[in-house]
């Protein structure tokens, strides 16, 4: 595929590499990716992307905001009874470089009680180092190698189609949204996507890993309070 060099869409090495135990690419010799998306779930798109995945038997990555997990459970679960994995992606949708340490964590502990995944996303990718060391002893940390753009609303359809075909390759982890700002561009742009990856010889996959770290302890966030408020 004719791939040209866009920051926005595929990050480069020096920037992957800050945080170079998350993971931003599943490398394999098949032809496979993985979609994920994120900032849901919320009536209408959501749902619409369940639809559509599933004319397609196509099984997905869903990185949830707590609040709207809590807000709109019956979507939520609706994710789950259609054999999607889950994400964690923070209880409010906060950008951790504007928090606290100990702030961020029980946000993110508030959202993990509601979505119990050990698969965390941090929203618009961005988190302090002393935040990605902490989280990445309990969570596994997702990132993507291919983000869509479907958010920005300057932006067609086509263009987060040629987005994603144009940097995609084999262990893609591809980058959408189910929320009301990318609504217009995901709903248009996802199907006609799928069909040119399988067009490719690509298959999906959703992302999974073995639950081996604690989840839920009590004395998760109160063991490392002290350390980490000394790196904040």
């Amino acid at each position: 595929m004719g791939k040209q060099f866009n920051l926005k869409v595929h990050l480069p090495g020096w920037f992957t590499g800050l945080f170079s135990n998350a993971i931003w690419h599943l490398p394999s010799i098949e032809k496979v990716v993985y979609l994920t998306f994120d900032d849901g779930p919320v009536p209408g798109v959501t749902s619409s992307i369940i639809e559509i995945l599933k004319g397609y038997n196509i099984k997905a990555t869903f990185f949830c905001v707590g609040e709207n997990v809590s807000k709109y459970p019956d979507i939520f679960n609706e994710i789950i009874k259609e054999g999607h994995a889950v994400g964690n992606h923070t209880f409010n949708h906060i950008k951790g470089i504007k928090h606290s340490n100990s702030y961020y964590y029980n946000n993110v502990e508030m959202a993990g009680r509601l979505i119990k995944s050990n698969l965390f996303r941090p929203p618009y990718g961005l988190m302090k180092r002393s935040q990605y060391l902490y989280l990445n002893k309990k969570y596994k940390i997702i990132m993507w190698d291919v983000i869509s753009c479907d958010y920005d609303s300057s932006i067609t359809p086509e263009k987060c189609i040629s987005n994603v075909v144009d940097f995609v390759r084999n262990g893609s982890i591809i980058t959408f949204h189910d929320s009301y700002k990318a609504e217009k561009n995901v709903l248009a742009a996802l199907p006609k996507v799928i069909e040119k990856l399988i067009d490719e010889g690509y298959s999906f996959r959703k992302i999974e890993f073995e639950k081996t770290r604690p989840l839920y302890s009590a004395t998760w966030i109160k063991q490392n309070k002290m350390r980490d408020s000394r790196t904040a």
